[in-house]
């Protein structure tokens, strides 16, 4: 089986796959040099026990039938066509790289506006965004648009004390910027309320309880009257921000708030600086429906509006996978709306049985799991459980002798029709060289480990 993306949803199929499935061999093909996806680049630094989950992957890398193969971009250096001939099956797990955009006024042309994605690859050091230079410095107002976990993971950045992060495997070019950063205030907006917002409790608790920052108080109209009530996750979230933080705006010298039923209609430029943000008009929004507390319900624009100050600002909507080039020609229907890969849930690629059909049929050998299934949502657990079941429908479908692909021998047969170019291919052995220099710069920092940031330092390496 070739495994396509070497993040949380290629490894823990991977493991089920050959836990499930005896003999069988995976070959992991992931486009830069080194593993792990999202826990590599996503996580945040200040999360060390997230990445618990290495140790597993590295375990699975460990077995005489996994092969890793680094720096092969499949779809353009290796083509998917080819690859068909050398498998039984395909599965694809390259999660999500484009961001979503806000499709407002100005969001491409003024400067201080940033996808949080990208700053959060900035920080983490992948090579793709290590060259973003965010202006920390333009001004002390900076405003999230979105307010899911990797909002206020882009929050907690901003306002945590850099002396903290200094112990992080956090690049030291992020670390230098936000030592000069001038950003004393964050609002973190969302067009709906308290009650839909999809932020978790533990983020929330976190930026609560930074020293000397403090928290915007929410009305108590956002919130349910009876937070008792509710189900025990929705009550304890609720009960946190009606607490609030131990210290209001006026009283710490950094501060935070969360903004609900607001949509950003136009990001306006600073009239001394025309090319730089000054602040953004947002709609203000009421809840549909009879109960419109209901985790649920939608939000309608009204025609008042806010305008709010700001010289920085993040959007942080949502991610969407990408077609790989090539996919159209094994059949396969990629969603483009939703970027997802069609499928039936449980992993395995759907076709369009003909163009005037809406009828999926299944594609025998080709199967996908992660964001790239489902779209991208949830933390790493809900990624794994996603992972195990499409594990259980390749090995479903292995049992009852369902077809497949006819290929055999994969990487060592295809290597020698492939990457003709001469291009260095990344083993495991590879990966752990460049993994043991890493953790060597950063000791010499007294951090974990101080990350390559660009392909060209990783391969240097194995020269």
């Amino acid at each position: 089986m070739a495994v396509i993306g070497s993040g949380p949803a290629g490894f823990y199929t991977a493991y089920k796959v050959m836990a499930n499935i005896e003999n069988a061999i995976v070959d992991m093909y992931e486009q830069l040099p080194v593993p792990y996806g999202l826990v590599r680049f996503g996580v945040a630094p200040d999360h060390p026990e997230v990445k618990k989950c290495e140790e597993k992957f590295a375990e699975v890398a460990s077995s005489s039938r996994f092969n890793f193969l680094g720096n092969v971009d499949v779809g353009k250096d290796l083509s998917l066509s080819l690859m068909k001939n050398h498998y039984n099956a395909l599965l694809f797990a390259y999660g999500a790289s484009k961001d979503r955009l806000l499709g407002i006024p100005s969001e491409d042309t003024l400067k201080g506006i940033y996808s949080a994605r990208a700053f959060v690859g900035w920080y983490n050091g992948l090579p793709e965004h290590a060259r973003l230079s965010p202006d920390l410095e333009a001004g002390e107002e900076a405003i999230i648009i979105g307010q899911g976990n990797v909002a206020l993971d882009v929050a907690r950045t901003l306002l945590t004390d850099v002396d903290h992060l200094r112990k992080t495997d956090m690049t030291d070019h992020a670390l230098s910027a936000l030592s000069k950063s001038r950003v004393r205030r964050v609002r973190v907006v969302g067009r709906r309320g308290p009650m839909q917002a999809s932020f978790t409790i533990k983020e929330v608790r976190e930026l609560m309880k930074l020293p000397l920052v403090g928290f915007g108080p929410i009305k108590s109209d956002l919130l349910p009257p009876n937070i008792s009530e509710l189900p025990r996750t929705a009550k304890r979230l609720m009960q946190l921000l009606s607490q609030g933080a131990s210290l209001l705006p006026g009283d710490a010298p950094r501060s935070w708030s969360l903004d609900f039923l607001l949509s950003p209609k136009s990001f306006n430029n600073n009239e001394v600086m025309p090319h730089n943000l000054s602040s953004i008009t947002f709609v203000k929004n009421l809840l549909e429906g009879m109960d419109p507390l209901n985790s649920s319900a939608k939000a309608i624009s009204t025609e008042e509006y806010e305008v709010l100050p700001a010289s920085l600002a993040f959007r942080s909507i949502g991610y969407k996978s990408e077609p790989l080039p090539g996919m159209k020609e094994l059949g396969m229907h990629f969603d483009v709306d939703r970027g997802i890969i069609s499928n039936d849930l449980n992993g395995r690629a759907t076709a369009q049985s003909s163009s005037n059909s809406k009828t999926l049929s299944v594609i025998p050998g080709i199967y996908c799991s992660g964001w790239v299934k489902r779209g991208p949502a949830g933390v790493i657990a809900n990624t794994m459980e996603d992972a195990f079941a499409t594990a259980a429908a390749i090995t479903s479908d292995w049992e009852r002798k369902a077809p497949f692909l006819n290929g055999v021998q994969g990487w060592d047969l295809l290597k020698k029709e492939a990457m003709s170019s001469g291009q260095k291919t990344v083993s495991w052995n590879d990966w752990m060289k460049i993994d043991a220099a890493e953790k060597q710069r950063g000791k010499m920092k007294g951090k974990e480990r101080e990350k390559f940031t660009s392909t060209q330092q990783m391969l240097q390496v194995l020269d």
